[in-house]
């Protein structure tokens, strides 16, 4: 790649010695020279230029000396590394130089070898600027496109450091969490493009806020529903807790993103939610073309079969045994052993509480009556019904009790 260089000096026998001296390189093609008489001309020749490298210039010149023309170069947009030229005398005017941007100098009368030499220095000056500039670029566009997926810190992190994280296919320990707006498909049918469009918005940007507030990856988006993993691509000890917060605070957003449109008119659904844990196949399967960050296995099947499982027990959020397990501070209502089609064993699910709720009589009241399902308590009739009768909109109670009624006496529940 051949280096340009922009020499601004009036002496018109600096040209001939300059050519002269630097023949071999020209001919290689690894430096090419213009030359300008003044800093009026030098800044004509650049704007006609733009992939100059660098400005070789004399001090004092006509019309437009040294200095001035630095004043110049300073307000422009073009990136430009300067030696300065000047009598070794003149060290007040070399210190402004330098003051006013110049990377280097050299002295008159010119000593060949120490100019081949600062013009080589100032070369790799360049280089080494323009592969900041080129990484910086490469960052710039990778933050843009991660920034769809991952939280802004991960996204930072993987954008300026991709060598710390691995975003090829690898086994990893994770929390998946599947979220779905009930009647969303035919809502779609039903309004008008202009009022889908800011709805649709607004509820994903809500609900991915919600997920990069808490670091967790958006694997992936159709339509309304999410797709969320914690503890990939980045290890995250607490990425159980860290699912079943995010579970909390979406299933709050979802609820009062509902009653706003609710005002205006628009009848939305309940935002279903599913979480789990375990191990899964995680990584860019996107190949060189696409990035498609996402995961396979039983975890993830079985998350999103826990989103669907709310519309039978009548529940917003259904969690695994095995997520719950996992933290510490849990606090949840058991729904029961869930015996998902085509499995043999049942996954123990609960609806997670905050702790407030958890800590209410109506959920001790509930859990005092699911033990007694458990035990096969016939008491556990009673129990429920008297919780339904207290709040008739505790659709799990309510499923529980339905249950009961029609000859059901366990725990385990097909779905």
């Amino acid at each position: 790649m051949s280096t340009i260089i922009l020499v601004v000096d009036d002496e018109p026998d600096l040209e001939l010695l300059l050519v002269q001296k630097f023949r071999k390189q020209i001919r290689e093609g690894t430096l090419r020279f213009l030359f300008a008489r003044d800093g009026v001309e030098a800044l004509a020749m650049l704007a006609d230029n733009r992939d100059v490298d660098m400005v070789l210039s004399d001090i004092n010149m006509p019309r437009m000396d040294g200095l001035s023309l630095l004043a110049k170069l300073q307000q422009r947009d073009q990136d430009l590394s300067t030696i300065i030229v000047s009598a070794y005398s003149d060290m007040a005017n070399i210190r402004t130089a330098m003051n006013r941007g110049a990377y280097d100098f050299v002295t008159k009368p010119i000593d060949f070898a120490d100019l081949e030499a600062t013009i080589g220095k100032t070369i790799h000056h360049v280089e080494t600027l323009r592969e900041a500039q080129r990484r910086q670029s490469v960052a710039e566009r990778a933050r843009a496109s991660l920034s769809r997926y991952f939280s802004p810190n991960l996204a930072e992190r993987l954008a300026n450091s991709a060598d710390t994280i691995d975003l090829g296919g690898a086994r990893r320990e994770v929390a998946s969490l599947f979220t779905d707006l009930t009647g969303f498909t035919t809502l779609v049918e039903t309004i008008e493009p202009d009022v889908l469009k800011p709805l649709l918005n607004d509820y994903i940007v809500g609900m991915t806020d919600i997920v990069f507030a808490h670091d967790g990856t958006v694997a992936k988006i159709v339509g309304d529903a999410l797709h969320v993993l914690f503890g990939a691509p980045a290890d995250q000890p607490d990425h159980a807790s860290r699912a079943v917060a995010c579970c909390l605070e979406l299933d709050v957003f979802a609820s009062s993103f509902r009653e706003q449109w609710r005002r205006k008119g628009v009848a939305l659904g309940h935002t279903r939610i599913g979480a789990h844990a375990g191990t899964a196949f995680v990584g860019n399967f996107g190949g060189e073309r696409f990035f498609d960050y996402s995961a396979y296995g039983d975890t993830i099947n079985v998350a999103a079969r826990l989103e669907t499982a709310n519309k039978t027990i009548g529940t917003q959020i259904c969690v695994s045994g095995n997520l719950a397990a996992r933290v510490q501070t849990f606090c949840g209502r058991p729904v029961g052993n869930l015996l998902l089609r085509g499995r043999t064993e049942p996954i123990r699910a609960f609806e997670p509480l905050k702790s407030e709720r958890y800590a209410s009589p109506d959920t001790q009241a509930y859990l005092q009556a699911f033990e007694e399902l458990e035990a096969a308590d016939p008491h556990a009739i009673a129990s429920f019904a008297a919780l339904v009768g207290r709040n008739s909109d505790d659709r799990l109670a309510s499923f529980h009790l339905r249950r009961l009624l029609n000859g059901e006496t366990s725990a385990t529940i097909t779905i």
